[in-house]
């Protein structure tokens, strides 16, 4: 098993020493024609620092502002390596083309080299705007339940906000001011909160904006762990700092609120590999409770949608996929998951899947947007 890991890591390793040497091949055969004279030795230099910034930002070996501020740099190489990626192969095409009809080679260098800068820049910019000006999309549902309390509930969800190095108070305080808009009852962040290492959450003083997301609701604000709290290694220091603030991440436990209704929320999938327990299955975790009252269930990742609503699911909130954050990754996602975003009735139970409101990576999105869901659940029972 350790061999065909180590021949994995290898592979991968090649694959992206290979794509990043495509992509500076490419940008070094357009220096020479575009900037005659600029040493391409300099050229690979500030390219590979370029590629491997994000790497070398998390190796460990450089540290404090210099390591985060690679890992910010390094981030939105990640975007330019998928456009690159999809963009470069057509213009090398078209230079074969040009090459066979006789046009004039270094001409079109030229013009293919700042077509694809002036593409990228503008992928990025309209990628950043999608990113930094969330939308809130509105659903209202209906539950055949009878409450015992209001004859409505409504609940701001908010997933996947992934608070590190790039997304910090600024964003997170935009989720803020929308709650305290739509003053919910309820706000339900069903995980990926932060972004791996707890560190810029605790240095930034972000949980003194979370606080205000917890006083933003009725009854407060409920949470779970996504897999990136578990990649961190810092799962329970950020649950206890969660716990500080009032805001309850639930790990495989429910909750009822005010007696009349109930709050579940499952441990990541990554707890079945990370965790010696494992984690319960969702016929467990909803075992114990009364299924006459409304079942609000979080569960990081979209999958087995008909177990959550055999157990006796109402609402399943889930997010993880960020639609792919930016195009074309949304096809994959639509293929890997039943429903990568948006909303479906399965069975009985209603399912919303967010596409997020942070970002992973570069604060990028195409094809998705960052967004805020409220909802406004009725009971008709």
């Amino acid at each position: 098993m350790r061999r065909k890991q180590f021949f994995l890591v290898v592979l991968l390793f090649l694959a992206f020493v290979g794509i990043n040497y495509y992509i500076g091949w490419n940008g070094s055969a357009f220096l020479e024609v575009a900037a005659h004279g600029f040493p391409i030795w300099m050229f690979w230099i500030m390219y590979w620092l370029f590629a491997t910034a994000y790497l070398i930002g998390r190796s460990g070996i450089i540290k404090g502002p210099a390591a985060r501020l690679l890992k910010v740099i390094g981030s939105f190489y990640f975007a330019i390596l998928e456009f690159a990626v999809l963009l470069l192969p057509l213009t090398n095409l078209g230079y074969l083309a040009a090459a066979h009809w006789g046009l004039d080679k270094v001409t079109y260098i030229k013009a293919a080299g700042w077509s694809i800068v002036g593409i990228l820049m503008l992928l990025l910019a309209r990628g950043w705007w999608n990113a930094t000006r969330p939308v809130v999309r509105n659903y209202e549902l209906s539950i055949p339940k009878k409450s015992e309390g209001a004859q409505q509930l409504t609940i701001v969800m908010a997933s996947d906000i992934h608070l590190g190095n790039v997304v910090g108070n600024r964003h997170l305080s935009k989720l803020v001011k929308a709650a305290e808009r739509i003053h919910p009852d309820l706000i339900l962040l069903p995980g990926d909160i932060i972004d791996d290492v707890i560190e810029p959450f605790v240095r930034n003083r972000m949980a003194d904006t979370m606080c205000k997301l917890q006083a933003a609701a009725r009854y407060g604000a409920y949470a779970i762990l996504g897999n990136h709290e578990y990649y961190g290694g810092h799962a329970d220091e950020y649950v206890k700092r969660m716990g500080d603030i009032g805001i309850r991440v639930l790990r495989d436990e429910t909750v009822t609120v005010d007696g009349w209704f109930h709050i579940a929320g499952r441990k990541d999938k990554t707890a079945e590999s990370a965790e010696p327990d494992g984690r319960k299955t969702v016929e467990q975790l909803l075992a114990e409770i009364d299924k006459t009252k409304p079942v609000l269930l979080m569960d990081h990742q979209p999958y087995a949608f008909n177990k959550a609503a055999a157990a006796g699911a109402d609402l399943l909130l889930c997010g993880h996929t960020h639609r792919g954050q930016f195009a074309p990754n949304h096809l994959i996602t639509k293929r890997l998951f039943e429903l990568d975003w948006g909303y479906m009735m399965k069975e009985n139970m209603h399912v919303i899947v967010s596409s997020g409101f942070g970002t992973w990576g570069p604060p990028v999105r195409l094809a998705s947007r960052s967004e805020i869901i409220s909802i406004t659940l009725k009971f008709s029972g």
